[in-house]
């Protein structure tokens, strides 16, 4: 083929880049106000972020703003472009959440952590199964039976947001806390319990089974924690070890980016969150020491300011408030969230009573559990997908995603109140601050 017959390769038009360009700005313009708003008044940023996908939603505008149709006709692709760049972020984030974890204090304290992880999912995973066998067969889609329904309500109504929670914690300045350090451990085993649950349940619908499917799950994700402590940290340091020779101090922070990113692809194409492996790469990163985790933190200013206030509006366009004028709809998600809440705070609370610490350590960590965010809409997208839940009853389960994840900060910045600091959280907050430059 000579270049005089070469066919050009797609790109995305003029007029879809142009959409993308004004769609993100406006997301982004609303989402960094009402952050800074909501941290003015004493709440976290990420409760601000939310509230501005609620805002440019459906709710107000009938569709998502950013789903406009582009003037080329094709009105994905503008959506697209941002959902991609808003998925970039969430992986950053977790990255830098995972860079952030004391290991050797999370080894001290995992009785503590094993009890909280199956006290805050047990628990809420019965109530959930029994919200949904009480439900009316309204709610459920076309291709759900009453126990599928049920235990994928379980699923639900047992996850809890990793992303949502760290964005939580480093906005209150709570992360280099032990109550901190205990709720992105139990979080991070929840999401992975959550996903394999919700792998069990999809094969259920699709497939008539799932034993062999979560099998196979829980063989790939040992998998992936062995390949992350013999593979991953080793490349991980000899790389980062020879970026710290080069007068450039960009490249050791372009290493990390694509550890970041290639951790996250190995996880998906096992089936995997890709947030799994965002999160274990940054613990590892983490683990090499002060110096490599300095080039992992030079992703701040970027993430915070840019593409984690992006990722949380994006998340809060799903939100159509307009389906709750439905009496009987408004009347399910109220006792949806409540039942939620309540569960999860009981079950983290029991947790970490039966696992020895204070009452209030424990109050802080059932609150710091409670957000579900983003993990519980692409769980409710799923169920969506496959005739699970009916579109009311997506709608109630992306309603107990956002407003346990707008409660959240405030229950936990009041939890945390009455905690005093203590002489080793000062050191943890020291020694993985940024190394000098």
């Amino acid at each position: 083929m000579t270049l005089a017959n070469a066919v050009p390769a797609a790109g995305i038009s003029d007029d879809d880049m142009l959409a993308f360009l004004v769609q993100i700005g406006i997301l982004l313009a609303v989402a960094v106000l009402l952050g800074r708003l909501a941290a003015r008044i004493g709440l976290p940023a990420v409760v601000g972020e939310l509230s501005a996908g609620v805002l440019l939603g459906p709710t107000l505008f009938g569709e998502p703003l950013v789903t406009l149709a582009s003037p080329s006709g094709s009105p994905n692709g503008p959506m697209n472009l941002i959902l991609a760049v808003a998925q970039l972020g969430v992986l950053m984030l977790i990255a830098l959440t995972g860079g952030h974890i004391d290991l050797p204090g999370m080894r001290r304290s995992r009785r503590a952590l094993a009890f909280v992880s199956t006290g805050s999912v047990v628990l809420p995973l019965a109530a959930g199964v029994g919200l949904g066998l009480l439900l009316p067969a309204w709610l459920r889609g076309p291709t759900a039976d009453p126990m599928t329904f049920a235990l994928f309500t379980g699923v639900a109504i047992a996850v809890s947001a990793l992303p949502v929670i760290a964005k939580t914690l480093i906005d209150l300045q709570l992360l280099h806390r032990e109550v901190g350090q205990l709720i992105v451990g139990a979080a991070a085993i929840s999401d992975i319990i959550g996903w394999l649950l919700l792998s069990a349940v999809s094969t259920m619908v699709v497939a008539g089974g799932g034993l062999g499917s979560v099998g196979l799950s829980v063989v790939y994700l040992l998998g992936t924690l062995v390949v992350t402590v013999v593979v991953v940290r080793p490349l991980g340091r000899v790389l980062l070890d020879r970026s710290s020779r080069s007068p450039h101090p960009e490249v050791g922070t372009a290493v990390v980016v694509v550890l970041v990113v290639a951790c996250a692809a190995g996880t998906l194409v096992l089936g995997l969150e890709p947030i799994l492996g965002a999160f274990l790469c940054g613990l590892a990163i983490g683990s090499l020491g002060r110096h490599a985790r300095g080039y992992l933190e030079s992703l701040r200013p970027v993430v915070m300011s840019f593409l984690a206030p992006l990722f949380f509006a994006t998340a809060g366009l799903k939100l159509d408030l307009g389906v709750l004028a439905h009496g009987p709809t408004l009347l399910v998600a109220v006792v949806a969230v409540l039942i939620a809440s309540v569960a999860k705070l009981c079950g983290g609370y029991a947790g970490a009573r039966v696992g020895g610490l204070s009452h209030r350590t424990g109050l802080a960590i059932g609150a710091g559990l409670n957000a579900r965010g983003v993990v519980e809409i692409v769980i409710a997208t799923v169920g969506l997908q496959l005739g699970i839940l009916s579109p009311a009853m997506y709608a109630i389960v992306i309603v107990v995603a956002v407003a346990t994840s707008v409660m959240t900060p405030p229950l936990l910045r009041l939890a945390t109140r009455g905690i005093p600091t203590t002489d080793a959280e000062r050191a943890r907050e020291q020694r993985f601050s940024p190394s000098p430059s």
